[in-house]
């Protein structure tokens, strides 16, 4: 399966996510799965010419396109020219060339949240005019338009995240090269649901805490980020503390709260990214599928019924109060 790669408006943070997969590493996962890499500006040698030859003979159909990927958000200014950014050496915007190539593609995939919603790029007045490859933040169309379907009949596949995790990418392309991802594998935003049909809440090392609402106040707390430090954990759409990064973290574990950057606007929330927004002191951003009335209820009888060793080390930069030593037994 031929995979080509491009870059465009973003911090290249993706694939340097990507470098992170270990065991075994990208390039050895990839041959594996049997991905040729077509060239990738980052990891392949080619470079000038030869880039351009490659690239216009997958447009021409000589070379087959089996898999497109972009990283980074497309930038279509000024006044939808794509000219902030051209392909260096060919005089042609990058919008153009990733418009030709997703034409001739078996499946288009976005990398990153910056090529799917338009992510971090996007934010702010948006000078570039950057959006998404399928969407403008929540809004269907980006530059494909939301009409666009690859040649096997998919949507662009969204493997969102600031950055996306490696697994994500890996998963995707491994699934694609197994003909293994039809339309009901991908949500209402294009996401695989592999990951993106659990919660970052899932898994989190700060759950005890959370069940008593039991809150950080500071940065270092151990305690549940999500009263408030600003954590989306329990709205945002990932497998972050299922599979741990790099083996063993996640920002919760790492007391970094989740921001939700699988999500299209997560970077302009509205508020700072630290703080949660209350109204009469009950946040406004509810967890999923949860009702505000059973929310405040349970939310009352967590904090009455919070042990204290729990209390305490919620407000505690590491654990001040250790659990209780007890029978396990029912002699």
């Amino acid at each position: 399966m031929n995979v080509l790669w491009l870059q465009s408006g973003g911090c290249g943070g993706c694939t340097m996510s990507l470098l992170c997969a270990e065991s075994p590493d990208v390039l050895a996962t990839l041959e594996g799965g049997g991905v040729s890499l077509l060239w990738h500006p980052s990891l392949s040698e080619a470079s000038g010419p030869e880039v351009v030859a490659i690239l216009e003979s997958c447009i021409a159909g000589t070379t087959p396109l089996d898999v497109l990927c972009v990283e980074g958000a497309l930038l279509r200014g000024p006044h939808g020219s794509g000219r902030f950014h051209v392909l260096a050496g060919t005089g042609r915007a990058m919008i153009d060339w990733v418009r030709a190539l997703a034409a001739r593609a078996r499946h288009t995939v976005a990398v990153g949240t910056c090529a799917a919603f338009g992510g971090v790029t996007a934010a702010g007045c948006n000078p570039t005019d950057a959006c998404g490859l399928q969407y403008d933040g929540n809004a269907a169309g980006g530059l494909l338009g939301a009409g666009y379907r690859s040649a096997s009949g998919l949507p662009v596949i969204n493997v969102a995240g600031c950055p996306t995790h490696p697994g994500w990418v890996l998963e995707t392309l491994l699934a694609l090269a197994l003909d293994g991802i039809a339309a009901v594998d991908l949500d209402a935003l294009g996401r695989p649901r592999f990951y993106a049909d659990q919660l970052v809440h899932h898994g989190c090392s700060r759950n005890e805490f959370y069940e008593f609402k039991a809150s950080a106040e500071k940065a270092s707390d151990l305690g549940c980020m999500m009263e408030h430090m600003g954590c989306k954990g329990t709205q945002a759409h990932a497998d972050c503390n299922v599979r741990p990064w790099n083996g063993a973290g996640s920002c919760t574990s790492g007391g970094y709260p989740c921001i939700s950057c699988t999500e299209p606007g997560f970077e302009e929330p509205g508020h700072p990214f630290f703080e949660t927004p209350k109204v009469g002191g009950i946040p406004i951003g509810l967890p999923t599928d949860m009702p505000k009335a059973w929310f405040v209820a349970l939310a009352a009888l967590s904090k009455s019924a919070t042990p204290k060793r729990v209390r305490t080390n919620a407000t505690a930069d590491h654990p001040v109060v250790t659990p209780v030593i007890r029978k396990t037994g029912f002699k």
